[in-house]
């Protein structure tokens, strides 16, 4: 299953940070993906298949979204 995400999209992942929070914005997608986390502004490096292991919802439109329901954007 190819998962959709890019650059400045929210996520949350299985499991929350230490500092509380479980909002996490994408810095860097590629090979590893580059993560801040919204609540103590802290930044992490995944592998890939380790991110798309983890990683839960997506914020669309305000609202989280379970990722496998998650469409490409339309350009």
């Amino acid at each position: 299953m190819i998962l959709y995400y890019e650059v400045g999209d929210i996520v949350t992942l299985k499991k929350g940070h230490p500092c509380g929070e479980n909002q996490w914005e994408i810095l860097r997608t590629g090979v590893d993906i580059k993560l801040r986390c919204e609540g103590c502004q802290r930044t992490i490096w995944l592998p890939r298949p380790e991110f798309e292991k983890r990683v839960r919802k997506i914020m669309e439109n305000g609202k989280f979204i379970s990722i496998v329901h998650h469409k490409k954007k339309e350009d």
